[in-house]
Formats: structure tokens, C-alpha cells, sequence
């Protein structure tokens, strides 16, 4: 650690540009002369504490790893293949692993401290970053990262992995080709993107399809226009949120919207839309089962109600969803629970894994 430390002091003082193409130029030279007999890895791990996020930087080049989780400088863990398991990794210290996210977040226009103890960024790959401070976070920074991965397989492979069978399957693609309005459900990791990114494969190619996601995780092929949320830089200024786009997303031409995640008042314009020659749009939602899931839209759709009464908004969220899409997840296998068809206030389950 002291060869690391004292290389990345070296590189600090010098006028070698702190970007990773230069530094990977610049980094084995210096070690020839600092240290010709260090270890294999040397020069990758004193590049990632300069520009990267440090000892977790080569948990995040693991293509197996989805999620990468700090709980103390100590405490750290991953999800690999769907399993969690504590790594060896180590930070200095707390103000080593807030260093290392304010790295990533700095060219980003966000910022990390007392004033702003908690930060949201889409790193430049597509992941996922959410971090916290204490004393917010009572044992020290917390940083939690959501890996983005661009496979995307078919209903086919859902088939094959155990995700579903082939009725299941069948039922799903109809839905699309049919262009039923589908709502995929489920708690967090059981596979709803994925779902929505499968599913979206059924879609004819010569439709138009808007895309709005808070991180754009969704990789659809054809005619697609991709928009993606912003949250407010260091100022509190520039923030264009969900609520926004699905209204933008209106008026570029729609024949179907795919919202990412529903998690806020864009969930009433998203209701409008469905009922607006939006057919076959689809969206997932954080829930239980599928009653809760229609509950959780119908009270974020109230969060932007304005004049709207809690009926109006439960009669014209049940008209706007056909189907939903219970996922769940059985120790590392994420699979399709329930199919559900939505007919006004009656519910009819279509198939049970």
C-alpha cells in the first residue's frame, strides 16, 4: 500500500494529465524507475485510485458482478451470478472510499459532502451509483452500485435458465404483438429491466418507440428515441425529471412509451398516455404482487393529480394497464411468478409458475 501511495503522490506532483489514457502511457514508466520489481497489477491499481473508485475498480470490470456494495471501509460486497458474497477488498478509510466517489461524481457536476450528504449519478458506462455520508450513514460513507450490463436475451433463453416456461413465454409475446399496455412488478434485482428489455424484442421494428429512465439501462433495437433523467448538479440547478420526459415523450411521435421504473407523479401522465392511443406502452413499478402494484400506481399517480379525485385516477389507471407481470426471485433465480390480466376491478390470474 505504501508503493501505491507513494506512486500516486509522484503522478500528483508531476504534470502527467489525470485522465486514464494518459496515465496508462505514463504510469509504466515511472514504475521502471520507482519500482521494476513491483507485482503483476501494479500500474491498473495505482490508475485506479487516481481517476477510478479505487480497490472496487476491479470488482466493477467483473462482468459477473451486478451489484458492488461498501458498508464500511472493511465491508464489502458483491453480487455475482446472483449470489451475494463478501469480498476481500479493503479501504484505507472512510474519507478513502468518499474520495473515490467524489472522483467518479466530480466530472459529473455533483458533489459529496456535509451540505449534500447523499448523491444519485449514472456512471459514464451506465451503472448506477448512489452513495452516502455520515452521519447520515451511522457507520461511516456507504456506497452502493448497480452494475450495467447491455445482454439482452429472448424469451427463449428465459425458457432455458428457468425463468419461465413456454406457455409463460407465449403468453408474453402476445401481450406485445397484441399491444396490451403491460406493467412488470417485482422487488428489487428479480429482473423487471431485463423483462422489459426481452419483451421490447417482440416489438415490430417499423414502430416508434420513446424510451424514459432515470439510468438508461434499457437496449432496444429499431426505431427507438432513448431520454434519461437528470438530477440537479452541485448549484440545486438543471434537474429535468421522469414526470418531464413522459410528457416530452408524448410529443415526439410516440406508437409506444417504455418507462423504466414508475417512482413518482410521472405516474398519472404515464396512466394519461395509455388511455391516449398509447397501446401497448409498458413500465415496471416496484411491488409485492399485482393488487399492489396497481395500488402503488394508483397513489403515485395521485402524487400529480392536481384536480383529480382518488376514483377518477383508480377507473382510468385499470382501463390503461392489460397485464401485469409479477417478477420474484428464489434465492439467485430471478423468474416470472404470476401473468395477470387486468378486466376493470376484476383481476384474472393467466398463469402461476
Amino acid at each position: 500500500m505504501a508503493l501505491i501511495e507513494r506512486l500516486v503522490a509522484r503522478v500528483i506532483d508531476s504534470n502527467v494529465p489525470l485522465d486514464r489514457a494518459g496515465l496508462q502511457q505514463a504510469i509504466p514508466d515511472l514504475l521502471a524507475e520507482e519500482a521494476p520489481l513491483a507485482p503483476p497489477g501494479t500500474a491498473e491499481t495505482v490508475i485506479d485510485a487516481l481517476v477510478g473508485m479505487g480497490p472496487i475498480e476491479p470488482l466493477l470490470r467483473d462482468d459477473r458482478v451486478s451489484d458492488v456494495l461498501v458498508n464500511s471501509p472493511d465491508d464489502v460486497w458483491i453480487e455475482r451470478d446472483g449470489r451475494l458474497e463478501k469480498t476481500a477488498v479493503r479501504f484505507k478509510d472512510g474519507e478513502d472510499i468518499a474520495a473515490a466517489v467524489e472522483r467518479i461524481i466530480g466530472p459529473l457536476g455533483l458533489r459529496l459532502d456535509l451540505a449534500s450528504p447523499t448523491v444519485d449519478a449514472r456512471l459514464p458506462d451506465g451503472s448506477r451509483l448512489h452513495a452516502t455520508l455520515s452521519p447520515i450513514a451511522v457507520d461511516g460513507p456507504v456506497v452502493a452500485i448497480r452494475r450495467f450490463t447491455r445482454a439482452v436475451g429472448s424469451l427463449d433463453d428465459l425458457v432455458a435458465s428457468g425463468a419461465v416456461d413456454q406457455r409463460g413465454a407465449g403468453l408474453l409475446h402476445d401481450a406485445v404483438t397484441r399491444r396490451q399496455s403491460v406493467l412488470v412488478a417485482g422487488g428489487t434485482g428479480t429482473g423487471k429491466t431485463t423483462l422489459l428489455n426481452v419483451l421490447s424484442r417482440a416489438i415490430a421494428s417499423e414502430e416508434r418507440v420513446v424510451t424514459v429512465e432515470d439510468a438508461a439501462e434499457l437496449a432496444l433495437s429499431g426505431h427507438v428515441v432513448r431520454l434519461e433523467s437528470r438530477p440537479a448538479n452541485a448549484e440545486g440547478r438543471g434537474e429535468v425529471t421522469l414526470r418531464h420526459l413522459v410528457r416530452v415523450a408524448l410529443r415526439l411521435r410516440p406508437d409506444r412509451i417504455i418507462v423504466g421504473e414508475v417512482r413518482g407523479p410521472e405516474a398519472l401522465d404515464l396512466v394519461g398516455a395509455l388511455n391516449t392511443g398509447h397501446r401497448g406502452s409498458m413500465a415496471t413499478v416496484h411491488a409485492n404482487s399485482p393488487e399492489e402494484a396497481l395500488l402503488r400506481l394508483e397513489t403515485l399517480a395521485l402524487m400529480g393529480a392536481g384536480g383529480f379525485d382518488a376514483m377518477t385516477i383508480r377507473t382510468q389507471l385499470r382501463a390503461a394497464v392489460d397485464v401485469i407481470v409479477q417478477m420474484g426471485r428464489d434465492r439467485s433465480k430471478r423468474r416470472v411468478i404470476s401473468i395477470v390480466h387486468v378486466d376493470g376491478e376484476r383481476l384474472q390470474e393467466d398463469y402461476r409458475s
